[in-house]
Protein backbone atom coordinates (compact mmCIF):
# COMPACT_ATOMS: atom_id res chain seq x y z
CA UNK A 1 0.00 0.00 0.00
CA UNK A 2 1.08 3.32 -0.55
CA UNK A 3 2.93 5.19 2.23
CA UNK A 4 0.64 8.37 1.87
CA UNK A 5 -2.54 6.54 1.78
CA UNK A 6 -1.76 4.50 5.12
CA UNK A 7 -0.63 8.10 6.71
CA UNK A 8 -3.76 9.53 5.37
CA UNK A 9 -5.55 7.09 6.69
CA UNK A 10 -3.96 7.43 10.08
CA UNK A 11 -4.96 11.27 10.08
CA UNK A 12 -8.07 10.69 9.40
CA UNK A 13 -8.88 7.98 12.15
CA UNK A 14 -7.28 10.88 14.43
CA UNK A 15 -9.44 12.91 16.09
CA UNK A 16 -8.85 16.16 18.45
CA UNK A 17 -11.79 17.30 20.93
CA UNK A 18 -11.49 20.65 22.70
CA UNK A 19 -12.56 22.80 25.43
CA UNK A 20 -12.03 26.20 24.72
CA UNK A 21 -11.45 29.28 26.72
CA UNK A 22 -13.62 30.27 28.90
CA UNK A 23 -15.57 28.12 30.31
CA UNK A 24 -15.57 27.51 34.52
CA UNK A 25 -13.39 24.66 35.16
CA UNK A 26 -15.10 22.93 38.04
CA UNK A 27 -15.00 19.59 36.11
CA UNK A 28 -12.93 18.20 33.15
CA UNK A 29 -15.65 18.52 30.08
CA UNK A 30 -17.95 15.32 30.16
CA UNK A 31 -19.08 15.25 26.81
CA UNK A 32 -15.78 15.40 25.06
CA UNK A 33 -14.65 12.85 27.43
CA UNK A 34 -17.67 10.60 26.43
CA UNK A 35 -17.24 11.20 23.16
CA UNK A 36 -13.68 9.82 23.22
CA UNK A 37 -15.34 6.93 25.05
CA UNK A 38 -17.73 6.10 22.19
CA UNK A 39 -15.64 6.72 19.05
CA UNK A 40 -12.39 5.17 20.54
CA UNK A 41 -14.94 1.67 20.52
CA UNK A 42 -14.96 2.46 16.91
CA UNK A 43 -11.75 2.30 16.15
CA UNK A 44 -10.93 5.39 15.98
CA UNK A 45 -8.21 7.33 18.14
CA UNK A 46 -8.95 10.69 19.77
CA UNK A 47 -7.45 13.10 22.48
CA UNK A 48 -9.21 15.56 24.19
CA UNK A 49 -7.94 18.88 25.53
CA UNK A 50 -9.32 21.26 27.87
CA UNK A 51 -7.51 24.92 27.74
CA UNK A 52 -9.56 25.97 30.46
CA UNK A 53 -7.27 24.78 32.86
CA UNK A 54 -3.81 25.69 30.55
CA UNK A 55 -1.44 27.94 32.83
CA UNK A 56 -1.02 30.53 30.23
CA UNK A 57 -5.26 31.00 29.32
CA UNK A 58 -5.90 31.32 33.31
CA UNK A 59 -3.48 33.90 33.71
CA UNK A 60 -5.37 36.08 30.60
CA UNK A 61 -8.55 35.08 31.91
CA UNK A 62 -7.29 36.39 35.94
CA UNK A 63 -5.55 39.56 34.09
CA UNK A 64 -7.98 39.89 32.29
CA UNK A 65 -10.63 40.41 35.34
CA UNK A 66 -8.33 42.36 37.66
CA UNK A 67 -7.56 45.19 35.04
CA UNK A 68 -11.77 45.27 34.72
CA UNK A 69 -11.57 45.32 38.54
CA UNK A 70 -9.05 48.19 37.92
CA UNK A 71 -12.19 50.38 36.59
CA UNK A 72 -15.01 49.22 38.04
CA UNK A 73 -15.88 50.65 41.75
CA UNK A 74 -16.84 47.68 44.25
CA UNK A 75 -19.99 49.27 44.39
CA UNK A 76 -20.95 48.17 40.99
CA UNK A 77 -19.39 45.01 40.81
CA UNK A 78 -22.57 42.65 41.33
CA UNK A 79 -22.16 39.31 41.24
CA UNK A 80 -18.21 40.19 39.16
CA UNK A 81 -17.14 37.42 37.34
CA UNK A 82 -20.61 36.09 36.12
CA UNK A 83 -21.72 39.60 34.28
CA UNK A 84 -18.12 40.23 33.63
CA UNK A 85 -18.17 37.05 31.20
CA UNK A 86 -20.77 38.94 28.94
CA UNK A 87 -17.86 41.59 28.42
CA UNK A 88 -15.42 38.96 27.91
CA UNK A 89 -16.80 37.01 25.59
CA UNK A 90 -17.90 39.74 23.27
CA UNK A 91 -14.72 40.94 23.80
CA UNK A 92 -13.38 37.70 22.43
CA UNK A 93 -15.61 38.28 19.30
CA UNK A 94 -15.00 41.75 18.49
CA UNK A 95 -11.00 41.17 18.66
CA UNK A 96 -11.39 38.68 15.84
CA UNK A 97 -13.65 40.79 13.90
CA UNK A 98 -12.92 44.78 14.16
CA UNK A 99 -11.06 46.51 11.44
CA UNK A 100 -11.72 50.24 12.70
CA UNK A 101 -9.51 50.19 16.02
CA UNK A 102 -11.17 53.43 16.77
CA UNK A 103 -14.93 51.68 16.75
CA UNK A 104 -13.40 49.15 18.44
CA UNK A 105 -12.34 51.07 21.48
CA UNK A 106 -15.70 52.85 21.30
CA UNK A 107 -17.28 49.28 21.53
CA UNK A 108 -15.15 47.42 24.27
CA UNK A 109 -16.29 50.53 26.39
CA UNK A 110 -19.69 50.14 25.89
CA UNK A 111 -19.63 46.37 26.61
CA UNK A 112 -18.14 47.46 30.34
CA UNK A 113 -21.33 49.86 30.38
CA UNK A 114 -23.62 47.54 30.05
CA UNK A 115 -22.73 44.90 32.03
CA UNK A 116 -21.56 47.13 34.92
CA UNK A 117 -22.49 50.85 33.80
CA UNK A 118 -19.27 52.41 34.39
CA UNK A 119 -17.88 54.50 32.03
CA UNK A 120 -14.21 53.37 31.29
CA UNK A 121 -11.52 55.95 29.21
CA UNK A 122 -10.10 54.78 25.78
CA UNK A 123 -6.61 54.18 27.17
CA UNK A 124 -8.38 51.52 29.85
CA UNK A 125 -9.94 49.93 27.01
CA UNK A 126 -6.93 49.58 24.94
CA UNK A 127 -5.57 47.91 28.31
CA UNK A 128 -8.25 45.21 27.84
CA UNK A 129 -7.23 45.21 24.06
CA UNK A 130 -3.85 44.34 24.38
CA UNK A 131 -4.64 41.28 27.28
CA UNK A 132 -6.73 40.28 24.55
CA UNK A 133 -4.65 40.46 21.63
CA UNK A 134 -2.23 38.51 24.38
CA UNK A 135 -4.94 35.96 24.35
CA UNK A 136 -4.93 35.00 20.79
CA UNK A 137 -1.17 35.01 20.22
CA UNK A 138 -1.30 31.87 22.60
CA UNK A 139 -4.11 30.48 21.21
CA UNK A 140 -2.38 30.78 17.64
CA UNK A 141 0.68 29.69 18.61
CA UNK A 142 -1.05 26.37 20.52
CA UNK A 143 -2.69 25.23 17.85
CA UNK A 144 0.10 25.40 15.35
CA UNK A 145 2.37 23.71 17.55
CA UNK A 146 -1.17 21.08 18.11
CA UNK A 147 -1.55 20.23 14.38
CA UNK A 148 2.00 19.90 14.11
CA UNK A 149 2.26 17.44 16.11
CA UNK A 150 -1.01 15.27 16.65
CA UNK A 151 -1.39 15.51 12.78
CA UNK A 152 -5.20 15.07 13.02
CA UNK A 153 -7.92 14.85 10.29
CA UNK A 154 -10.88 15.94 12.42
CA UNK A 155 -11.12 18.55 15.06
CA UNK A 156 -14.46 18.78 17.74
CA UNK A 157 -14.94 21.73 19.22
CA UNK A 158 -17.66 21.63 22.12
CA UNK A 159 -18.95 24.94 21.98
CA UNK A 160 -20.70 27.56 24.72
CA UNK A 161 -21.81 31.13 24.48
CA UNK A 162 -18.33 31.69 26.18
CA UNK A 163 -15.63 29.92 23.93
CA UNK A 164 -17.69 30.12 20.60
CA UNK A 165 -14.94 33.04 19.72
CA UNK A 166 -12.13 31.21 20.06
CA UNK A 167 -13.16 28.16 19.00
CA UNK A 168 -14.19 30.24 15.68
CA UNK A 169 -10.38 31.23 15.49
CA UNK A 170 -9.12 28.15 16.43
CA UNK A 171 -10.73 26.50 13.10
CA UNK A 172 -9.74 29.34 11.42
CA UNK A 173 -5.83 28.60 12.26
CA UNK A 174 -6.06 24.48 11.62
CA UNK A 175 -7.58 25.44 8.21
CA UNK A 176 -4.72 28.00 7.37
CA UNK A 177 -2.25 25.10 8.28
CA UNK A 178 -4.03 21.98 7.25
CA UNK A 179 -7.12 23.03 4.56
CA UNK A 180 -7.45 19.01 4.40
CA UNK A 181 -8.73 19.26 8.30
CA UNK A 182 -12.48 18.75 9.24
CA UNK A 183 -13.85 20.90 11.79
CA UNK A 184 -16.93 19.59 14.01
CA UNK A 185 -18.57 21.67 16.53
CA UNK A 186 -21.23 20.93 18.87
CA UNK A 187 -22.56 21.82 22.79
CA UNK A 188 -24.58 23.13 24.75
CA UNK A 189 -24.34 26.65 22.80
CA UNK A 190 -28.01 25.16 20.93
CA UNK A 191 -29.97 25.63 24.25
CA UNK A 192 -30.32 29.01 24.21
CA UNK A 193 -27.71 31.97 22.55
CA UNK A 194 -27.52 30.24 19.57
CA UNK A 195 -30.47 28.29 19.73
CA UNK A 196 -31.75 26.60 16.63
CA UNK A 197 -34.44 28.53 14.26
CA UNK A 198 -32.57 31.92 16.13
CA UNK A 199 -31.04 34.29 14.32
CA UNK A 200 -28.02 34.03 16.34
CA UNK A 201 -27.68 30.04 15.04
CA UNK A 202 -28.36 32.11 11.52
CA UNK A 203 -25.25 34.26 12.03
CA UNK A 204 -22.97 31.16 13.23
CA UNK A 205 -23.63 29.27 10.32
CA UNK A 206 -22.97 32.48 8.20
CA UNK A 207 -19.76 33.50 10.20
CA UNK A 208 -18.47 29.91 9.96
CA UNK A 209 -18.49 29.00 6.29
CA UNK A 210 -15.36 29.01 6.04
CA UNK A 211 -13.68 27.05 8.70
CA UNK A 212 -17.02 24.67 9.81
CA UNK A 213 -18.02 21.63 8.06
CA UNK A 214 -20.59 20.41 10.84
CA UNK A 215 -22.32 21.39 13.77
CA UNK A 216 -24.02 18.82 15.34
CA UNK A 217 -27.25 20.55 17.68
CA UNK A 218 -28.40 17.58 19.30
CA UNK A 219 -27.94 17.13 23.26
CA UNK A 220 -26.80 13.56 22.30
CA UNK A 221 -23.88 14.02 19.41
CA UNK A 222 -22.51 10.60 19.59
CA UNK A 223 -24.52 8.53 16.54
CA UNK A 224 -24.58 11.77 14.03
CA UNK A 225 -20.45 12.43 14.88
CA UNK A 226 -20.05 8.78 14.14
CA UNK A 227 -21.69 8.82 10.81
CA UNK A 228 -19.91 12.24 10.05
CA UNK A 229 -16.61 10.04 10.42
CA UNK A 230 -17.86 7.76 8.28
CA UNK A 231 -18.77 10.12 5.55
CA UNK A 232 -22.47 9.90 5.79
CA UNK A 233 -23.13 13.48 6.13
CA UNK A 234 -20.78 15.27 3.53
CA UNK A 235 -23.99 17.16 2.31
CA UNK A 236 -24.78 19.12 5.32
CA UNK A 237 -23.36 21.70 7.53
CA UNK A 238 -26.13 21.12 10.59
CA UNK A 239 -27.21 17.76 11.91
CA UNK A 240 -29.24 15.99 14.50
CA UNK A 241 -30.63 12.82 15.27
CA UNK A 242 -34.25 14.01 14.81
CA UNK A 243 -32.87 15.06 11.37
CA UNK A 244 -31.54 11.99 10.26
CA UNK A 245 -34.25 9.56 12.34
CA UNK A 246 -31.92 8.09 14.73
CA UNK A 247 -32.76 6.49 18.23
CA UNK A 248 -30.55 8.31 21.06
CA UNK A 249 -28.32 5.79 22.89
CA UNK A 250 -30.56 4.53 25.42
CA UNK A 251 -29.46 6.79 28.52
CA UNK A 252 -28.15 3.61 30.78
CA UNK A 253 -26.10 2.84 27.89
CA UNK A 254 -24.00 6.14 27.67
CA UNK A 255 -20.45 5.64 27.96
CA UNK A 256 -18.81 6.60 31.49
CA UNK A 257 -16.33 9.90 30.43
CA UNK A 258 -12.63 8.91 29.52
CA UNK A 259 -10.82 11.78 31.14
CA UNK A 260 -7.49 9.69 30.84
CA UNK A 261 -5.98 12.39 28.69
CA UNK A 262 -6.60 15.13 30.83
CA UNK A 263 -4.80 15.43 34.64
CA UNK A 264 -8.20 15.50 37.01
CA UNK A 265 -6.20 16.61 39.51
CA UNK A 266 -6.44 20.46 38.11
CA UNK A 267 -10.37 20.23 39.31
CA UNK A 268 -12.27 20.58 42.07
CA UNK A 269 -14.39 17.65 41.00
CA UNK A 270 -15.10 14.20 39.25
CA UNK A 271 -18.48 14.02 37.46
CA UNK A 272 -21.53 11.84 36.88
CA UNK A 273 -24.49 11.90 35.69
CA UNK A 274 -27.76 10.56 37.18
CA UNK A 275 -30.96 11.84 34.98
CA UNK A 276 -30.85 13.91 31.71
CA UNK A 277 -33.23 16.90 31.26
CA UNK A 278 -35.56 18.39 33.34
CA UNK A 279 -39.10 17.58 34.66
CA UNK A 280 -40.03 21.01 35.08
CA UNK A 281 -40.69 23.95 32.78
CA UNK A 282 -39.64 27.25 34.29
CA UNK A 283 -40.02 30.40 31.79
CA UNK A 284 -36.99 31.73 32.13
CA UNK A 285 -35.11 28.26 31.47
CA UNK A 286 -34.77 25.83 28.52
CA UNK A 287 -32.79 22.29 29.70
CA UNK A 288 -36.23 20.49 29.01
CA UNK A 289 -36.75 21.95 25.26
CA UNK A 290 -33.20 21.39 24.79
CA UNK A 291 -32.61 17.87 26.58
CA UNK A 292 -36.21 16.33 25.89
CA UNK A 293 -37.91 14.31 28.17
CA UNK A 294 -36.95 13.54 31.36
CA UNK A 295 -35.06 10.23 32.28
CA UNK A 296 -33.17 8.40 35.10
CA UNK A 297 -30.65 5.64 35.48
CA UNK A 298 -31.06 3.35 38.26
CA UNK A 299 -29.67 3.97 41.70
CA UNK A 300 -27.31 0.95 41.54
CA UNK A 301 -25.95 1.60 37.99
CA UNK A 302 -24.80 5.87 39.53
CA UNK A 303 -23.25 4.10 42.63
CA UNK A 304 -21.34 1.66 40.55
CA UNK A 305 -20.01 4.33 37.90
CA UNK A 306 -19.16 6.81 40.45
CA UNK A 307 -17.57 4.35 41.98
CA UNK A 308 -15.54 3.12 38.60
CA UNK A 309 -13.86 6.81 38.44
CA UNK A 310 -13.16 7.78 41.90
CA UNK A 311 -10.83 4.20 41.66
CA UNK A 312 -9.69 5.59 38.61
CA UNK A 313 -9.12 9.16 38.98
CA UNK A 314 -8.68 9.04 42.71
CA UNK A 315 -11.49 11.84 43.42
CA UNK A 316 -13.79 11.33 46.32
CA UNK A 317 -15.81 14.68 45.38
CA UNK A 318 -18.12 14.26 42.21
CA UNK A 319 -20.19 16.94 40.87
CA UNK A 320 -23.56 15.68 39.32
CA UNK A 321 -24.27 16.93 36.04
CA UNK A 322 -28.03 16.25 36.33
CA UNK A 323 -30.82 19.20 35.77
CA UNK A 324 -32.06 17.56 39.08
CA UNK A 325 -31.32 15.09 41.71
CA UNK A 326 -34.41 14.86 44.04
CA UNK A 327 -35.93 12.25 42.28
CA UNK A 328 -33.14 9.60 42.98
CA UNK A 329 -30.91 11.40 45.52
CA UNK A 330 -32.78 9.01 48.68
CA UNK A 331 -31.75 5.90 46.20
CA UNK A 332 -28.10 7.16 45.88
CA UNK A 333 -27.54 7.34 49.19
CA UNK A 334 -29.30 4.64 50.42
CA UNK A 335 -27.36 2.77 47.85
CA UNK A 336 -23.76 4.39 49.65
CA UNK A 337 -24.77 3.53 52.83
CA UNK A 338 -26.07 -0.41 51.89
CA UNK A 339 -22.82 -0.47 50.34
CA UNK A 340 -20.52 1.18 53.52
CA UNK A 341 -18.70 3.31 51.01
CA UNK A 342 -18.41 7.42 50.80
CA UNK A 343 -18.48 9.50 47.99
CA UNK A 344 -19.27 12.47 48.02
CA UNK A 345 -21.38 14.89 45.64
CA UNK A 346 -22.77 18.60 44.99
CA UNK A 347 -25.90 18.61 42.58
CA UNK A 348 -28.74 21.14 41.58
CA UNK A 349 -31.88 20.30 43.61
CA UNK A 350 -35.17 21.54 43.77
CA UNK A 351 -37.01 23.15 46.50
CA UNK A 352 -38.89 19.92 47.78
CA UNK A 353 -40.82 19.20 50.82
CA UNK A 354 -38.46 16.10 50.98
CA UNK A 355 -36.12 18.63 52.26
CA UNK A 356 -37.58 19.84 55.52
CA UNK A 357 -37.72 16.06 56.67
CA UNK A 358 -34.63 15.93 59.14
CA UNK A 359 -35.17 12.04 58.66
CA UNK A 360 -34.38 12.49 54.89
CA UNK A 361 -31.52 15.08 54.84
CA UNK A 362 -29.76 13.41 57.20
CA UNK A 363 -29.83 9.73 55.59
CA UNK A 364 -28.85 12.37 52.31
CA UNK A 365 -26.03 13.58 54.66
CA UNK A 366 -25.39 9.88 55.93
CA UNK A 367 -25.22 8.87 52.17
CA UNK A 368 -23.02 11.37 50.69
CA UNK A 369 -25.21 14.45 49.50
CA UNK A 370 -22.56 17.09 49.96
CA UNK A 371 -23.56 20.35 48.39
CA UNK A 372 -27.09 21.49 47.02
CA UNK A 373 -27.62 24.21 44.47
CA UNK A 374 -31.76 25.51 44.74
CA UNK A 375 -33.36 27.53 42.44
CA UNK A 376 -34.58 29.74 45.13
CA UNK A 377 -35.26 32.57 42.64
CA UNK A 378 -36.85 35.29 44.49
CA UNK A 379 -38.47 36.56 48.11
CA UNK A 380 -41.96 37.22 45.64
CA UNK A 381 -44.43 35.16 45.95
CA UNK A 382 -45.44 36.84 42.62
CA UNK A 383 -42.74 36.54 40.66
CA UNK A 384 -42.69 32.83 41.53
CA UNK A 385 -45.81 32.34 40.35
CA UNK A 386 -44.58 34.50 37.10
CA UNK A 387 -41.90 32.38 36.72
CA UNK A 388 -43.69 29.17 36.52
CA UNK A 389 -42.22 27.66 39.84
CA UNK A 390 -44.54 26.06 41.11
CA UNK A 391 -42.89 25.76 44.93
CA UNK A 392 -43.80 28.16 47.50
CA UNK A 393 -41.67 30.39 49.60
CA UNK A 394 -42.53 28.46 52.81
CA UNK A 395 -40.78 25.57 51.14
CA UNK A 396 -38.22 27.37 50.39
CA UNK A 397 -37.11 28.37 53.31
CA UNK A 398 -38.21 24.92 54.98
CA UNK A 399 -35.77 23.11 51.98
CA UNK A 400 -33.04 25.57 52.85
CA UNK A 401 -33.80 24.83 56.87
CA UNK A 402 -33.49 20.87 56.49
CA UNK A 403 -30.78 20.79 54.34
CA UNK A 404 -28.70 23.11 56.24
CA UNK A 405 -29.88 21.48 59.57
CA UNK A 406 -27.95 18.50 58.29
CA UNK A 407 -24.83 20.46 57.55
CA UNK A 408 -25.20 19.84 53.81
CA UNK A 409 -23.67 23.03 52.00
CA UNK A 410 -26.81 25.24 50.06
CA UNK A 411 -26.37 27.53 47.22
CA UNK A 412 -29.57 29.79 46.67
CA UNK A 413 -29.78 31.17 43.00
CA UNK A 414 -31.63 34.24 42.71
CA UNK A 415 -32.74 35.49 39.69
CA UNK A 416 -32.57 39.48 40.07
CA UNK A 417 -35.01 41.59 37.85
CA UNK A 418 -37.66 38.90 36.18
CA UNK A 419 -40.06 40.75 34.01
CA UNK A 420 -42.62 42.45 36.16
CA UNK A 421 -40.42 42.40 39.13
CA UNK A 422 -40.81 45.67 41.36
CA UNK A 423 -39.17 46.93 43.90
CA UNK A 424 -41.64 46.02 46.29
CA UNK A 425 -40.81 42.42 44.94
CA UNK A 426 -36.84 42.96 44.80
CA UNK A 427 -37.14 43.94 48.56
CA UNK A 428 -39.05 40.51 49.60
CA UNK A 429 -35.87 38.96 47.88
CA UNK A 430 -33.60 40.86 50.48
CA UNK A 431 -36.05 39.96 53.17
CA UNK A 432 -35.93 36.79 52.48
CA UNK A 433 -32.08 35.99 52.47
CA UNK A 434 -32.01 38.08 55.81
CA UNK A 435 -34.38 35.92 57.35
CA UNK A 436 -32.68 32.71 55.93
CA UNK A 437 -28.86 33.93 56.23
CA UNK A 438 -27.75 30.93 58.40
CA UNK A 439 -29.18 28.72 56.35
CA UNK A 440 -27.46 29.81 53.36
CA UNK A 441 -23.71 28.66 52.21
CA UNK A 442 -23.21 30.61 49.19
CA UNK A 443 -26.35 32.92 47.59
CA UNK A 444 -25.40 33.85 43.89
CA UNK A 445 -27.36 36.85 42.36
CA UNK A 446 -27.74 36.49 38.52
CA UNK A 447 -29.65 39.48 36.55
CA UNK A 448 -32.42 37.77 34.57
CA UNK A 449 -31.38 36.57 30.71
CA UNK A 450 -33.51 37.05 27.83
CA UNK A 451 -33.21 34.56 25.03
CA UNK A 452 -34.46 35.06 21.34
CA UNK A 453 -35.91 31.30 21.37
CA UNK A 454 -35.60 28.29 24.28
CA UNK A 455 -37.25 29.77 27.08
CA UNK A 456 -40.05 28.75 28.05
CA UNK A 457 -41.72 32.07 28.23
CA UNK A 458 -40.15 33.59 25.17
CA UNK A 459 -43.00 33.63 23.50
CA UNK A 460 -44.82 35.96 25.54
CA UNK A 461 -41.49 38.12 25.73
CA UNK A 462 -41.28 38.21 21.98
CA UNK A 463 -42.60 41.87 21.11
CA UNK A 464 -40.65 43.31 24.21
CA UNK A 465 -37.09 42.67 22.63
CA UNK A 466 -34.60 44.59 21.74
CA UNK A 467 -31.37 44.73 21.19
CA UNK A 468 -28.74 45.61 24.05
CA UNK A 469 -25.88 46.57 21.62
CA UNK A 470 -26.15 49.76 18.89
CA UNK A 471 -26.57 48.08 15.32
CA UNK A 472 -23.48 49.41 13.79
CA UNK A 473 -21.64 46.98 16.26
CA UNK A 474 -23.33 44.06 14.41
CA UNK A 475 -20.20 43.55 11.94
CA UNK A 476 -18.10 42.99 15.52
CA UNK A 477 -20.01 41.28 17.63
CA UNK A 478 -21.58 38.84 14.73
CA UNK A 479 -24.35 37.79 17.52
CA UNK A 480 -27.42 39.78 18.61
CA UNK A 481 -27.86 40.43 23.00
CA UNK A 482 -31.47 40.91 23.09
CA UNK A 483 -32.74 42.46 26.51
CA UNK A 484 -36.27 43.59 27.41
CA UNK A 485 -38.18 46.92 27.02
CA UNK A 486 -40.24 45.91 30.11
CA UNK A 487 -39.81 46.73 33.69
CA UNK A 488 -37.33 46.38 34.97
CA UNK A 489 -35.15 47.73 32.42
CA UNK A 490 -31.85 46.35 32.13
CA UNK A 491 -29.99 49.42 34.48
CA UNK A 492 -32.37 48.70 36.80
CA UNK A 493 -31.99 44.76 36.70
CA UNK A 494 -27.68 45.57 37.27
CA UNK A 495 -28.36 48.14 40.10
CA UNK A 496 -30.47 45.24 41.99
CA UNK A 497 -28.16 43.03 41.20
CA UNK A 498 -25.41 45.40 42.85
CA UNK A 499 -27.57 46.14 45.95
CA UNK A 500 -28.37 42.19 46.39
CA UNK A 501 -24.73 41.75 46.33
CA UNK A 502 -23.82 44.76 49.15
CA UNK A 503 -26.79 43.19 51.12
CA UNK A 504 -25.17 39.70 50.96
CA UNK A 505 -21.91 41.27 52.29
CA UNK A 506 -23.35 42.96 54.87
CA UNK A 507 -25.50 39.85 56.48
CA UNK A 508 -22.23 38.08 55.61
CA UNK A 509 -23.46 35.61 53.46
CA UNK A 510 -20.63 34.73 50.74
CA UNK A 511 -21.26 34.05 47.27
CA UNK A 512 -17.06 32.63 46.75
CA UNK A 513 -15.21 32.30 43.43
CA UNK A 514 -11.56 32.12 44.58
CA UNK A 515 -10.36 29.42 46.31
CA UNK A 516 -9.52 31.32 49.44
CA UNK A 517 -13.11 32.33 49.66
CA UNK A 518 -14.52 28.79 49.26
CA UNK A 519 -12.50 28.47 52.20
CA UNK A 520 -13.48 31.31 53.97
CA UNK A 521 -16.97 30.03 53.13
CA UNK A 522 -16.73 26.44 54.73
CA UNK A 523 -15.16 27.69 57.48
CA UNK A 524 -18.34 30.21 58.17
CA UNK A 525 -20.49 27.08 57.60
CA UNK A 526 -18.39 24.84 60.20
CA UNK A 527 -18.95 27.86 62.89
CA UNK A 528 -23.12 27.92 61.94
CA UNK A 529 -23.50 24.14 61.48
CA UNK A 530 -22.04 20.99 63.53
CA UNK A 531 -23.18 18.43 60.65
CA UNK A 532 -21.23 20.50 58.38
CA UNK A 533 -19.67 18.82 55.68
CA UNK A 534 -15.89 18.71 55.09
CA UNK A 535 -13.98 21.62 53.43
CA UNK A 536 -13.46 21.44 49.73
CA UNK A 537 -9.65 21.64 51.22
CA UNK A 538 -9.93 18.29 53.09
CA UNK A 539 -10.48 16.47 49.38
CA UNK A 540 -7.29 18.04 48.09
CA UNK A 541 -5.00 15.27 49.41
CA UNK A 542 -4.39 12.55 46.74
CA UNK A 543 -5.10 9.51 48.53
CA UNK A 544 -6.38 10.76 51.90
CA UNK A 545 -10.37 8.65 52.44
CA UNK A 546 -12.69 10.88 53.70
CA UNK A 547 -15.65 8.70 55.45
CA UNK A 548 -17.19 11.07 58.50
CA UNK A 549 -20.33 11.15 56.67
CA UNK A 550 -21.56 7.50 57.66
CA UNK A 551 -20.75 8.48 61.67
CA UNK A 552 -22.92 11.76 61.42
CA UNK A 553 -25.85 12.02 63.44
CA UNK A 554 -29.06 14.37 64.52
CA UNK A 555 -28.13 16.76 66.83
CA UNK A 556 -30.20 18.15 69.64
CA UNK A 557 -32.64 20.75 68.94
CA UNK A 558 -33.08 20.33 65.09
CA UNK A 559 -36.17 19.76 64.19
CA UNK A 560 -38.63 18.57 60.91
CA UNK A 561 -39.96 21.82 59.96
CA UNK A 562 -43.06 21.04 56.89
CA UNK A 563 -43.67 23.79 54.77
CA UNK A 564 -47.51 22.49 55.25
CA UNK A 565 -47.94 23.56 59.12
CA UNK A 566 -44.70 25.43 60.31
CA UNK A 567 -44.60 29.02 61.54
CA UNK A 568 -41.30 29.92 59.90
CA UNK A 569 -39.86 31.89 63.41
CA UNK A 570 -35.91 31.55 62.42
Amino acid sequence: MNTNNVQKRARDKKIVLGMLPYWTPLVPPQGIGMLKAYLEKHDYTVKIIDLNVHETFKKVYTDYFNKIGEFVPMHNRGNFYNIGHDVLHNHMMAAIKYTDETKYIKLVKTLVYHSFYTKILDNQAIELNRIMQYFYEKLEEYYIELIKVEQPGVLGFSIFKGNIPAAIFAARVAKRENKSIKVVMGGGAFTDFHALGSPNFEALLQETVDCVDLFIVDGQGEKVFLKYLEGELSDRRVASLKELNLAPIPFHDLDIADLSDLDTGLYPYIIATGSASCPNECTFCNASKFYGRYREKNAKQVVQEMLKMYRKYGKQLFFMSDSLLNHIVTDIATEFINLGTTLYYDCYFRVDDNAADLDKTMLWRRGGLYRTRLGIESGSQKILDLMNKKITLEQSKATLYGLASAGIKTTAYIVIGHPYETEEDFQMTLDFVDEMKDYIWQAEPNPFYYHYTGQFGADDWKDKRMLLYPEEARSMLVFDTCTLNCEPLREERYERLHRFTAHCDKLGIPNPYTASEIHAADERWHKLHKNAVPSVWEFETWGKYIDEARNVVRYAGAKNVLASNTDFDF
